[in-house]
Order: C-alpha cells, then structure tokens, then sequence
C-alpha cells in the first residue's frame, strides 16, 4: 500500500462525487434548512462532510482490522481478500464509466439497517453551530451507498486498520469537492464531473488498477 493506492482511492471519490449529490442532494437541502438564517452555510457544510468522512475512516479501519483478522486465522483469505477488492474495484469503474449500473443494487444490504441509525440524527437540527453539524454528518456517513461498499472492499485487503482508514480517508475528500459545490450551488463544477470524458478517463485509469490488482492477486 502506497501513495499510489490513496492517490486512486482519491479519484474514486472525485470521480463518484457527482453519485454522491445524488444520493445526497436532499441533505444538501435540508442542511441549507437546518443551518441558521442570514447565515453563510458553507461552515456548516464543511462541517457536515467532515462528519461524513471522518465516518468513512472509521468504516476503513474496522474492515482493515477485519482483513487482518481474517488473513491470521486463515492465511489463504489475505489473497482471496485482494482478489475480492480488485474484482469490485473493476466493477466501480464500470459503474463510474457508467458502461453497468448494477453497482446501486449492493446499496439495499444496508438499507434496513440504516433506518434504525437514521433518526439518531434529527437531535442535532437545526444546528447551533457549525460544530453541531459534525455529528450530523458522521451518522449520515454510514448511509447505504455502493460506491461506499466497493471501495471498503479495497480496506479489507489494506493489511492494517491504519491503512484501511487512509483509504477511506482519501475516498471522502475526493467527494469533498462535489458536495461543497452543490451546497454552495457551484453548478459549473459539478458539471465538470459530470463531463462523460472525464468520468470515463479516470474509469479508464481505475480499471487499469483494478486489473493490475486482480493479476498480483492471481499470481
């Protein structure tokens, strides 16, 4: 694991930000809502995806710690683990070529288990402050998101909780950009993601990982 593994688990995260608005678009709206009036809701927002992505390291080091785990009662996992992260590594970047879509049908594992965690987040609005939108967004990280799962995948195979987090650390801020543009209306540069050549570049560039994952894996 090296900072080439950050480095594309960041493009994941940049190129997959355009699925994120959608998948968050009226959370978007209801911080603008739940944020005070005559207020700036960019602190707030900022604030929120921290949460968020402080969330998804949290789930990265709990899958490496897994894998570890795993790959000590039994030794054979550690491969079948990398060969599981290459496979579904592939499958995203189909995903984010958009070339197959069934990618959203891994989001209904998680469903049901998040409509009980769901309402533990209404005790923080309206926010207070910033701070308060933290919390907020630190439960909401653990919605049910295929792209999520995919790339977690990739932590079960890091071989450390440590760096199973930092991969999921680079994945969120690589969605960074997106959200905050879309709380602060920054149309223009989610249509930049949304540019069928660039998501296709980085699927492209992903796939080539994916692929070279997948062969270490094998041999």
């Amino acid at each position: 694991m090296n900072g080439i593994d950050y480095f594309s688990a960041f493009l994941i995260g940049l190129a997959g930000g355009v699925h994120c608005v959608g998948m968050c678009g009226g959370i978007v709206a209801a911080l603008r809502m739940a944020s005070p009036k005559h207020q700036s809701a960019f602190p707030y927002a900022l604030s929120y995806n921290l949460g968020r992505i402080v969330s998804y390291t949290l789930a990265g080091m709990l899958a490496g710690a897994l894998g570890v785990f795993a790959s000590d009662i039994l030794p054979v996992a550690k491969y079948l683990l990398s060969l599981l992260s290459g496979v579904m590594l592939l499958l995203l970047a189909c995903y984010l070529g958009r070339w197959w879509t069934g990618l959203t049908n891994i989001e209904r594992l998680g469903s049901e288990l998040f409509k009980y965690v769901q309402p533990l987040s209404k005790r923080f609005i309206p926010f207070k402050s910033p701070l308060s939108a933290l919390p907020y967004g630190f439960i909401w990280g653990w919605l049910p998101c295929g792209l999520v799962y995919s790339t977690l995948t990739w932590s079960l195979a890091s071989g450390s909780a440590t760096k199973g987090g930092m991969i999921m650390l680079f994945f969120g801020l690589g969605t960074l950009p997106t959200l905050l543009a879309a709380s602060a209306s920054a149309q223009w540069l989610i249509t930049g993601f949304q540019n069928r050549y660039v998501r296709q570049l980085i699927a492209i560039i992903m796939a080539i990982y994916a692929i070279s994952l997948i062969y270490r894996a094998i041999i």
